[in-house]
């Protein structure tokens, strides 16, 4: 069975393996209890050891605490996100963070988090001002609840001024570095690496254009799936394989719904495409391998 290969997540000093698995979609209402369990423990049965969630992600934290008991919790790095809760949405203060993270730490059956990341902050001045959210989790840090911490965010700005902070250890992207977009190649990605920064590319499939059903909305992506249709591809692996080639000291986050879906992407992941295909594709799109 073909493996994953073994990754470094900048200064962290964490090594996960090159695919991670992003859980939004099993805390989706029309997802089960079983739907999770089942894919999250399919992933880590595959190799995949590196688990993202989010208090914003519905039944996700919950699920994934269930899915993790009987000892599945010491075979991953676990991380969730602060700043998108419900309840106190874009609250970065430290009173909320706290809550938030001990929170996820409940929902999670956890004592402590690999990492956290600051999400979805609409000004990035919320939560770096002194006694906020980041200054929090840097507490927490000492107290051994959470590892790293990181951003988690799209837009470029964001990334560079937190990575200039000097305390950021991860940036998760997303949308931004697919076959449709490559433009944070551009900013972050080699701000990222120089600070030593771990790198998260999230979304490699566009939000489903390039998941493998025809993108109808979207003209470049369209005309990507009939080139692979007609060639007897998936456009589905060709998206996932360049964002695992990326110039980064990171991982690619995908965010399958159930067991099948789990084993379609690391399907995806592993499968050789002719270096032909690869050719051909950057002739016809001007992207590729």
């Amino acid at each position: 069975m073909p493996v994953l290969e073994t990754r470094r997540l900048g200064r962290t000093g964490m090594q996960p393996k090159a695919l991670g698995l992003g859980c939004a979609w099993f805390g989706k209402a029309d997802n089960t209890d079983r739907d999770t369990i089942e894919g999250v423990r399919r992933a880590i049965e595959l190799g995949v050891d590196f688990l993202d969630t989010s208090p914003l992600y519905g039944e996700s934290e919950r699920r994934v605490g269930l899915a993790l008991e009987g000892g599945w919790r010491e075979k991953v790095h676990l991380q969730t996100k602060t700043g998108t809760h419900p309840s106190r949405r874009h609250d970065f203060s430290a009173e909320a963070t706290r809550w938030s993270v001990e929170n996820s730490l409940r929902l999670l059956k956890t004592d402590y988090f690999d990492s956290v990341l600051i999400h979805d902050p609409q000004d990035i001045e919320d939560p770096l001002a002194p006694g906020c959210a980041l200054d929090e989790l840097l507490k927490m840090k000492t107290e051994g609840i959470v590892r790293h911490i990181g951003l988690g965010v799209r837009q470029h700005a964001f990334h560079r001024r937190a990575i200039e902070t000097g305390q950021i250890e991860i940036v998760l992207t997303y949308l931004d570095y697919t076959l449709l977009d490559q433009s944070v190649a551009q900013t972050t990605l080699p701000l990222a690496k120089e600070r030593g920064v771990g790198v998260i590319l999230a979304s490699p499939l566009g939000m489903g254009k390039l998941a493998g059903p025809e993108p109808k909305d979207d003209p470049r992506a369209h005309a990507m799936w009939a080139w692979c249709k007609e060639r007897g591809t998936s456009v589905r692996h060709l998206a996932l394989q360049f964002c695992l080639a990326a110039p980064i000291n990171g991982i690619v986050l995908s965010g399958p719904a159930n067991r099948q879906q789990v084993e379609e992407v690391y399907e995806a992941a592993t499968t050789e495409v002719p270096a032909e295909v690869w050719r051909e594709f950057r002739a016809e799109f001007g992207v590729g391998l």
